[in-house]
């Protein structure tokens, strides 16, 4: 695994890491499915199967060069709840994924995704965000990072309602809309007691970076598997942030990710690319995971939500 560091031109140090070729996650579960037992886990595995088999096959297609690199991983949902600890839940889901015919390399906990290690993950990214510019904006709003509300463009003028009887009402616009806008306005945090809740676009825009192999801190890699440990312990928080399954496995980053979810996470995956599209991205990373992809005669997408596929899965 290539975990080097290398200087850039501006003599700052930026770690490498190995990529897969294609991330693909298998399904994403809150804790309360898991309560429902293997039974339940297996049937959404085994729903699962096809649509990564037929995936698997069609990224083989268009690659004839050779056979590319394809590693699977798993999130756990351990940040909005904490029911089954790691020692149940992961036998439970490698027994599953056995019997249903799908490997799971890599198992990530969603909290490491808002804190790691001392990092706060979510906080730098957050950070990088440059609000898309709308003309007309009359700064009535507070920035982002005040708010922490984000939209990809212009909200419907807001204020008294005696100043808004006095104007014609105005409909909320999408920046560069195709004809008529779809208008999206996502919350990235709560507050309370003065402690920071992030949501689930903004953890699971934090994920696609991560599986992407571009979130860095001061030039490090803020992520990185680690073995399973030996001896499971009571309390996630003492797992690693993201476990490798499967010691045969491609690595955990990918050129490119595909997530195969159910379709109740299609308005998050909206709200995701909508943060994704106004994160500013370490552009030193950037040239570098595309220069390797290069190397070995795959094209990536210059922007970040380029490189980003899904399927929405529903029961028919």
């Amino acid at each position: 695994m290539d975990t080097s560091f290398r200087e850039t031109s501006t003599l700052r140090r930026v770690q490498d890491v190995a990529y897969s070729h294609l991330s693909v996650e298998l399904d994403h579960l809150y804790m309360e499915d898991f309560l429902l037992g293997e039974q339940h886990l297996r049937s959404r595995i085994e729903q699962v199967a096809p649509w990564f088999e037929t995936a698997v096959r069609t990224f083989e297609a268009r690659r004839p060069s050779g056979r590319p690199r394809v590693s699977t991983c798993f999130l756990v949902d351990d940040y909005f709840s904490n029911l089954i600890p790691p020692a149940e839940l992961l036998p439970m889901l490698r027994e599953a994924a056995d019997k249903g015919g799908v490997r799971v390399d890599y198992v990530a906990r969603e909290s490491a995704c808002a804190q790691y290690e001392g990092v706060e993950v979510a906080a730098i990214v957050a950070g990088r965000l440059v609000s898309v510019p709308v003309e007309g904006t009359d700064g009535s709003r507070p920035p982002v990072a005040e708010s922490g509300w984000l939209s990809n463009g212009q909200r419907s003028p807001s204020g008294p309602a005696e100043a808004l009887r006095m104007h014609a009402w105005q409909p909320p616009v999408e920046a560069e809309a195709r004809q008529h806008s779809i208008f999206v306005d996502v919350q990235l945090w709560s507050e309370k007691d003065g402690e920071r809740l992030w949501s689930c676009p903004m953890l699971a825009a934090v994920w696609q970076l991560s599986r992407l192999g571009l979130l860095r801190d001061h030039g490090r890699t803020i992520i990185q598997p680690r073995p399973l440990p030996e001896d499971l312990p009571a309390e996630w928080s003492a797992m690693p942030a993201v476990i490798q399954l499967n010691r045969s496995a491609a690595p955990f980053h990918g050129y490119c990710t595909l997530s195969l979810l159910d379709s109740r996470f299609l308005g998050i995956e909206h709200a995701v690319r909508v943060i994704l599209d106004q994160v500013t991205q370490d552009a030193e990373v950037m040239t570098r995971v595309v220069q390797r992809a290069l190397q070995e005669g795959m094209r990536v997408a210059q922007d970040v939500t380029g490189r980003i596929a899904y399927t929405f899965m529903t029961d028919f």
